[in-house]
């Protein structure tokens, strides 16, 4: 278990001084520190779809070691011991598909019990910045898109294009039975966050046992990370590949923003928003991504656009999460999934069974990779790269990237 304190000072810190001086001195240390204690809980909100809910498995936790940008940020992640840090000031409430999780903030609040978001060094980091309480709220859930899952209230009903309408029509489906069924969709993991966040707020101490109610809460910042499910639907977004292909997600994240604040009573709550950056910056991108270049910036562009707008100057940021991409993993990756596809074409054509195929694979990656590579691989990946690899390096970097770029919380 790890806790944060302030260094140890040895020495005598209080000269020899008159009575009356020291009974001052001690007053005024005692009146700091009780003014200190009754600052209001910091409740921050993290929201998003599966990349929020997180899905780096702690068994890639090592590979951070090999860096030396993110070894000490591992060191803050684990005990002397080598065990995961349980927060002893960090509190938090997880809501996601399998139902609320509550507790001190540790691994298994991501997508399953072995795994981490962000909100892991999130918290760590809002911890040391702080340095007092703290609770997060969390509401995630994978698949999830703005347009639809969590359209906010002020934004209507979804209008489907002519050409979706076309398309529905040609496949022979129920264009009433459609529409029916996206109403019902509509909006629904909006009210979800707003539902839950407001329970939670309510009691607590529920998840909380030691908040004082006299002492009160703050919301103090929310972070939005979600995208891919957008991104990817040609449906909503026909035009992609044009600059102002997603100008409607930039419409709906300005008005997500501005939904919270009022259904949060928080009319100027601090906002980061998590910019899409699975593959890492694009000017980097292979040639074999090419087909996915142009689409993957106008997104990310539209995302960053919203924080641009004058209502939300100073008060709404931008993360841009390419930059904790970690392109020697992915690289690797690319390289492995280039000797599946060809271990499976050549065990098609000889029509190998499973076990022969394994053992195919596994020579092929033998020739392909050095041992130190492929234990690289083994450590540093446990999931696809759209969810950024399963990689705890990526993941806890991003979540202390959202925690330095908080802005303060100037008044609700």
């Amino acid at each position: 278990m790890q806790t944060f304190s302030s260094p140890t000072v040895t020495g005598n810190l209080i000269p020899t001084v008159p009575p009356t001086w020291v009974v001052t001195f001690a007053l005024f240390l005692f009146a700091g520190f009780t003014q200190a204690s009754e600052k209001p809980l910091q409740v921050f909100v993290l929201v998003g779809q599966s990349n929020m809910q997180g899905h780096a498995d702690v068994r890639t936790f090592p590979h951070m070691a090999a860096d030396p940008t993110t070894e000490p940020v591992l060191r803050q992640m684990i005990s002397l011991e080598g065990e995961p840090v349980v927060c002893e000031n960090v509190w938090i409430s997880s809501l996601s598909n399998t139902g609320e999780k509550t507790g001190r903030l540790t691994t298994g609040f991501g997508a399953s019990e072995s795994k981490i978001g962000p909100e892991l060094m999130f918290g760590i980091r809002m911890q040391q910045h702080l340095d007092q309480p703290i609770l997060i709220i969390k509401t995630a859930w994978g698949g999830k898109s703005l347009n639809t899952d969590f359209r906010p209230p002020s934004a209507g009903s979804y209008e489907f294009s002519k050409s979706q309408l076309d398309r529905l029509a040609k496949k022979g489906k129920d264009i009433q039975e459609v529409k029916a069924l996206k109403v019902a969709a509509t909006g629904v993991y909006y009210a979800k966050t707003v539902e839950h966040v407001r329970d939670v707020l309510n009691d607590i101490q529920r998840v909380y046992p030691g908040y004082d109610a006299d002492q009160g809460y703050e919301l103090a910042g929310l972070v939005w990370f979600q995208g891919w499910n957008d991104m990817v639907d040609l449906g909503t977004y026909p035009n992609r590949e044009a600059t102002d292909g997603y100008r409607q997600y930039s419409e709906l994240l300005a008005l997500l923003i501005s939904d919270l604040r009022r259904d949060l009573a928080a009319p100027r709550l601090p906002v980061v928003v998590g910019v899409m950056g699975v593959g890492g910056p694009t000017e980097r991108y292979l040639p074999s991504q090419r087909r996915i270049k142009t689409f993957h910036q106008n997104f990310r562009d539209a995302m960053a656009a919203v924080a641009g707008q004058p209502a939300f100057q100073g008060n709404v940021v931008n993360v841009f999460t390419e930059e904790c991409w970690d392109s020697e993993l992915s690289g690797l990756r690319i390289r492995e999934s280039e000797v599946t596809k060809n271990a499976n074409q050549e065990a098609k054509q000889k029509q190998l069974d499973r076990n022969a195929l394994r053992a195919l694979k596994d020579e092929m990656l033998s020739a392909e990779f050095t041992n130190e590579e492929l234990n690289t691989l083994r450590t540093g990946v446990s999931n696809a790269e759209y969810h950024y690899l399963g990689s705890a390096k990526i993941m806890a970097s991003i979540g202390k990237a959202f925690a330095d770029a908080m802005p303060e919380n100037s008044s609700n």
